[in-house]
C-alpha cells in the first residue's frame, strides 16, 4: 500500500480510530499494528508476507535462544551467526542472485565461453526487503551484544519488524529504541499527534508537488541526454538531486508523522543534508538511520578509525562499497558507493571530520562566504553522484558525464526545466528559515505563527499545492530498496 494512495487515507484513519478507542491496552495494541502492518504490507502481493513472517521468526527464536545460553558466548555467538546468516540468505536470493549470476555468466563466457543459462531466474524482488532485514538483524545483534533484553512477547517483535508507518522505506530503526515503546502503555498526546500531522503534510507536499513532478521531467529528458548541452546535462543532475531528497526524505517526514499520531518517536532520518558543509558532515545528515546502522555494526566491529591508517582506509573503503549494494544489484550503486567512500578518504587527508559544533549559520540568517562556498562545494561533489546513482549503467554513467563536459555549455531552448528548479529552490529556502528544526512544519510559538489564523493559512496553501500539483502516482524511490 502507498502513503499516496486512496486506500492509504481509508487506512490510516480507520486503523488510529480502532488503535485509540477499541484497543486500549498496550498488548491489543501491538496486536492491531501486527495485523494492520501486515495488510498494509500485503497489499502489494501476499506472498511476501512469509518472507517478513520468517525473518521475525528467526529474529524471536533466535532472542530467546541467545537469552537461554546466557553465560555461554561461544553458544550466543553461533546463535546470532545463524540469525545473520540466515536472514542475509534470503535478501540475497532475493535482491542479488540474479546480479551474481549474471556477471558470473558474463565472466566465464568471455574467459572460457561457457554459457550458465540454465543456473539464471527471474526472481521478483519484495518491496523494503532491506529495510526490515536490517531492522530485524539489529534487533539481534543488539540482545547479543546485551544493549537490549530479549523479549519473550512475539507479537512486540514481530510489531517491531512491521511497524507499516516505517516498513518499506525506513528509518531503519533499532531495538533499543523502538521496541521499549511496545512494552509500555501509550497514551494519546493531541500535541504530539498535531505535530504529527503537520510532518506528514510537509512530506506529503515534498513528494507530490515536488518529487513527482520533477520525475516526469527527468524521465523524459534523460532518455535522450546526448542531445543536450552541458550546462543543461548538470541543471537535470540537480533536478534529480532534488527529486531524490524530496521522494526520500518525504517518505521519512510522512513516516515519522504518521508514527507519532499511534503514540511512537521514530528516530530522524534527515537533518537537511543539502546544507552541509562537506561530504562527512552530508553523510551525518543524509539516511541517518542506514548510515549509523553501518557505523554500528559493520564499520566500528572492524576497527573504525581507530587502528592503522591502511586498516582505516580498507575499512571505509569496505563499508561504503557494502552501501552501494545495499541499495541496489547494480555496478552503479557500487561505485557510487566507492565515490563516497574516495570523497570521504580525501576529506579524512585534508582533517575534516564533519563534527561540526552548530548548524550552518548558526544563530544568523545567512551564512557566511567561507560556509557559502563550502556548500556549494559539497553540493556539486553530491550532484555528481546522484548521477552515477540514477543511471541505468556504468556506460550511460560515464556517457552522461562526459557529455557534460563535451558537449555545447549552454542552449537556452535546450532545458525547459526552470520552474521546477524554482520550486525545488522554495523548498529548499523553506527548510534553510526551519533548519533548526525536526521538520519544516514545525512553528515556533513566536509571531506571527502563535495566530490560529496564520498556522491554518499554511496548511490551507500546502493542501492547494496538493489538489493542484499531485496526481502523477509515482512510487518512492526507495521501496525498490
Amino acid at each position: 500500500m502507498l502513503f499516496n494512495s486512496l486506500e492509504f487515507l481509508v487506512f490510516c484513519p480507520l486503523v488510529f480510530l480502532l488503535y485509540w478507542f477499541v484497543f486500549r491496552r498496550a498488548k491489543w495494541q501491538n496486536l492491531l499494528i501486527v495485523a494492520a502492518s501486515y495488510v498494509f504490507y500485503g497489499w502489494w502481493d501476499w506472498r511476501f508476507l512469509l518472507l517478513i513472517a520468517f525473518t521475525s521468526l528467526m529474529s524471536y527464536g533466535s532472542g530467546l535462544l541467545i537469552e537461554r545460553f546466557d553465560g555461554n558466548r561461544r553458544a550466543q555467538r553461533a546463535v546470532s551467526a545463524a540469525n545473520i546468516v540466515s536472514n542475509l540468505a534470503v535478501l540475497f536470493i532475493f535482491k542479488y542472485y540474479n546480479f551474481f549470476v549474471d556477471n558470473l555468466g558474463t565472466l566465464l563466457m568471455s574467459l572460457f565461453g561457457y554459457q550458465m543459462d540454465w543456473v539464471t531466474s527471474n526472481i521478483v524482488l519484495p518491496v523494503g526487503i532491506s529495510f526490515y532485514t536490517f531492522q530485524a538483524l539489529s534487533y539481534s545483534i543488539d540482545v547479543y551484544q546485551r544493549k537490549v533484553r530479549a523479549t519473550h512477547d512475539i507479537v512486540e517483535l514481530f510489531a517491531y519488524i512491521s511497524f507499516f508507518p516505517q516498513l518499506v522505506a525506513g528509518p531503519i530503526e533499532r531495538a533499543t529504541n523502538l521496541l521499549p515503546q511496545f512494552q509500555r502503555k501509550r497514551r494519546f498526546d493531541y500535541g504530539q499527534a498535531v505535530d504529527g500531522m503537520r510532518q506528514m503534510l510537509w512530506g506529503f507536499v515534498k513528494k507530490l508537488v515536488i518529487a513527482d513532478n520533477c520525475a516526469l521531467l527527468i524521465e523524459e529528458r534523460w532518455n535522450h541526454f546526448q542531445d543536450l548541452p552541458g550546462l543543461s546535462l548538470f541543471l537535470l543532475g540537480v533536478l534529480f538531486t532534488f527529486q531524490i531528497y524530496c521522494d526520500f526524505s518525504g517518505y521519512s517526514d510522512i513516516a515519522i508523522g504518521c508514527a507519532r499520531l499511534f503514540g511512537f518517536n521514530l528516530m530522524r532520518n534527515f537533518n537537511f543534508p543539502y546544507f552541509s558543509r562537506s561530504i562527512p558532515e552530508f553523510w551525518r545528515r543524509w539516511h541517518i538511520s542506514l548510515m549509523t546502522w553501518f557505523r554500528d555494526y559493520i564499520y566500528f566491529p572492524l576497527g573504525g578509525s581507530r587502528c592503522s591508517k591502511p586498516k582505516a582506509i580498507r575499512n571505509v573503503y569496505i563499508v561504503w562499497a557494502i552501501s552501494g549494494l545495499w541499495h541496489g544489484a547494480n555496478w552503479t550503486f557500487i561505485c557510487w558507493g566507492l565515490y563516497h567512500g574516495t570523497l570521504l578518504f580525501i576529506y579524512n587527508l585534508l582533517g575534516v571530520k564533519g563534527k561540526q559544533q552548530h548548524d550552518v549559520a548558526w544563530g544568523r540568517y545567512l551564512p557566511s562566504v567561507k560556509e557559502l562556498l563550502q556548500i556549494l562545494l559539497t553540493f556539486f561533489f553530491v550532484v555528481i553522484g546522484w548521477i552515477i546513482f540514477r543511471a541505468e549503467s556504468m556506460q550511460q554513467a560515464t556517457s552522461f558525464l562526459k557529455a557534460m563536459v563535451t558537449n555545447d555549455f549552454y542552449n537556452s531552448s535546450a532545458f525547459t526545466g526552470g520552474t521546477y528548479l524554482l520550486s525545488c529552490f522554495a523548498v529548499l529556502a523553506i527548510e534553510w528559515l526551519q533548519r533548526d528544526k525536526q521538520h519544516a512544519l514545525q512553528f515556533p510559538s513566536t509571531k506571527p505563527f502563535n495566530y490560529r489564523a496564520v498556522r491554518w493559512g499554511v496548511y490551507y496553501l500546502m493542501i492547494l499545492l496538493l489538489y493542484i500539483f499531485a496526481g502523477t502516482g509515482q512510487n518512492f524511490i526507495y521501496f525498490q530498496f
